[in-house]
C-alpha cells in the first residue's frame, strides 16, 4: 500500500470525503490495521519533524473502513468486540503515534450515540460514518481551574445556537462533525449534552494552534463556536448517560491504553531494530556486536516482560468493557472501568519506559536529530498526560480495599 502525500493533503481546511470499503469482521478488522501500519511507519518520523498533517494518510485509514467497525451489525457496521477495537488502535499507533489517538473521540462520540441516542440519531450518524464522514471532538475547556465548562447551547424561537470556546480538540481540524460538549441550564442546574456541530458551519473556527511537544499532528488545537446553529436532533443526551451505567468511560479509556500500548511496541521494535544495526558494544563487554551484550538482552528481556504484561491487561480489560456493553449494571461497569484502569496504570508505565530505554540501549547516535527516535518518548509523555495515572491506582486500591465502585464520568 503506497501513500502520496502532496502539497493539498497539508491544507488545513481540507476535510474531502472518501466512501470507505466495509469491514466484515474483527479478523478482517486486525489485518487491515496491519497493512495500513506497514504503509504509515516509513514517514512517521518526517511527519512529526515537519508536523506534516496526515491527510493523505487518514484518508487511506478511513477508506479501509476502520473508522466505522464500532458501528453496530444492526445499523450495518461491523460491530467488533472492545478488543479487536484495542488491538486496531495499538497497531495503528506503534506505527504513528498521532494517526492512533485521532480517531480516539470518533470511537468515543459513537459509544455516546450508542448509549443514549435516539434510533433516529443513530441511524443518521451511523449512516453518515459509513460513507466516510470523520468526527473530531470540542470536549475540554482552559483557563479555568475548575472543570465547569462554560460553552452553552441556547435553545431559543429563533433556533438553537453554540457560544463558547474549546482546546485539546483532538481530530477536529480533520473532521466533518465536531462533537461538542456543550450546557444548558433547566431549573437552576446545567445540564450536559453532546452536540454534533458540521464543521463547516457559519461561525465554527477551527484553529490549528496545539504545539505540544509529543503527539504534534493530531490536531489537537480550538474550536471557537460563535452563535452556531444547530439542529435539535444533533444535539444527544451526555449528563444522563452517566447517571446510570454505561461504559462510555471504561470504552474512552481502553482506547487510551491501547494508543499507550502502541507507543511502547513502536519504541520496542526501534530499539531491537538500532541495536541490531548500528549500536557499538560498551568495551567492557568485550563482544563484537552490540546485540550480544549480556546486560544489554536482559534489559530487552525485562521490557518485553512489561510489554507483555500490559498486552495481557489490556486484552482482559476489553472482555470486561464488552460484558459490560452487554449488560450494563452498577457492579459491571465498575468492574470494566477498574480493570482498564489497572491496564491504564501498566500501559503508561511501559510506554513511558519504552521510549526512555530506548536510548539507553541503543546509545548516543540514537539521539541524533535526524532519526527523530525521540518522537516516542515525546508522544508518550504528551500522551499518557491525558489523566493522571495515580488516580489509576487510587480508583483499583479503592475498589479492592473497600468495595468503592469508581466514579462514573469520561475520564476514568
Amino acid at each position: 500500500m503506497s501513500l502520496d502525500i502532496s502539497e493539498e493533503t497539508r491544507d488545513t481546511t481540507r476535510t474531502g470525503q472518501v466512501m470507505p470499503d466495509r469491514i466484515a469482521d474483527d479478523a478482517h478488522a486486525l489485518r487491515i490495521a496491519k497493512q495500513l501500519a506497514e504503509a504509515f511507519a516509513p514517514d512517521a518520523a518526517l511527519r512529526d519533524r515537519e508536523r506534516r498533517l496526515p491527510w493523505a494518510e487518514l484518508d487511506a485509514f478511513v477508506a479501509s473502513g476502520l473508522w466505522g467497525i464500532t458501528v453496530p451489525r444492526d445499523f450495518g457496521g461491523a460491530g467488533v468486540s472492545s478488543g479487536t477495537l484495542a488491538e486496531v488502535t495499538a497497531t495503528i499507533s506503534a506505527a504513528d503515534g498521532s494517526l492512533g489517538q485521532i480517531p480516539q473521540n470518533h470511537y468515543y462520540a459513537l459509544e455516546v450515540l450508542r448509549v443514549g441516542g435516539s434510533s433516529e440519531q443513530q441511524r443518521f450518524f451511523y449512516d453518515r460514518v459509513l460513507a466516510g464522514e470523520r468526527f473530531g471532538n470540542a470536549l475540554a475547556e482552559t483557563g479555568h481551574k475548575d472543570f465547569k465548562r462554560r460553552t452553552r447551547l441556547a435553545r431559543t424561537a429563533a433556533g438553537w445556537h453554540i457560544d463558547g470556546r474549546k482546546f485539546y480538540c483532538t481530530g477536529a481540524l480533520y473532521a466533518h462533525w465536531i462533537p461538542t460538549l456543550v450546557i444548558t441550564e433547566e431549573k437552576g442546574r446545567d445540564i450536559t449534552w453532546l452536540a454534533f456541530v458540521p464543521r463547516d458551519a457559519d461561525g465554527v473556527e477551527v484553529i490549528d494552534d496545539w504545539d505540544g511537544f509529543g503527539q504534534r499532528v493530531t490536531g489537537s488545537g480550538s474550536v471557537q463556536f460563535n452563535h452556531v446553529r444547530v439542529e435539535p436532533e444533533w444535539v444527544v443526551p451526555f449528563q444522563a448517560s452517566f447517571e446510570r451505567p454505561t461504559t462510555i468511560g471504561p470504552l474512552a479509556q481502553i482506547i487510551h491504553a491501547a494508543i499507550d500500548l502502541g507507543q511502547a511496541r513502536g519504541a520496542f521494535q526501534a530499539a531491537l531494530q538500532f541495536v541490531r544495526e548500528h549500536s557499538r558494544p560498551w568495551i567492557d563487554a568485550k563482544i563484537a556486536h552490540a546485540a550480544d551484550d549480556p546486560l544489554t538482552i536482559a534489559q530487552f528481556g525485562d521490557l518485553a516482560v512489561r510489554l507483555r504484561a500490559a498486552q495481557a491487561l489490556l486484552r482482559r480489560a476489553a472482555r470486561f468493557v464488552d460484558a459490560a456493553q452487554a449488560g450494563p449494571t452498577e457492579r459491571s461497569v465498575a468492574q470494566a472501568s477498574v480493570a482498564v484502569a489497572e491496564a491504564r496504570a501498566l500501559t503508561t508505565t511501559v510506554s513511558l519506559d519504552a521510549g526512555s530505554r530506548l536510548f539507553e540501549l541503543a546509545g548516543t547516535s540514537a539521539t541524533l536529530d535526524g532519526l527523530g527516535l525521540d518522537r516516542f518518548w515525546r508522544n508518550a509523555r504528551t500522551h499518557t498526560l491525558h489523566d493522571p495515572v495515580r488516580w489509576k491506582y487510587h480508583a483499583v486500591g479503592n475498589y479492592y480495599l473497600n468495595d468503592t465502585l469508581p466514579p462514573r464520568h469520561g475520564a476514568l
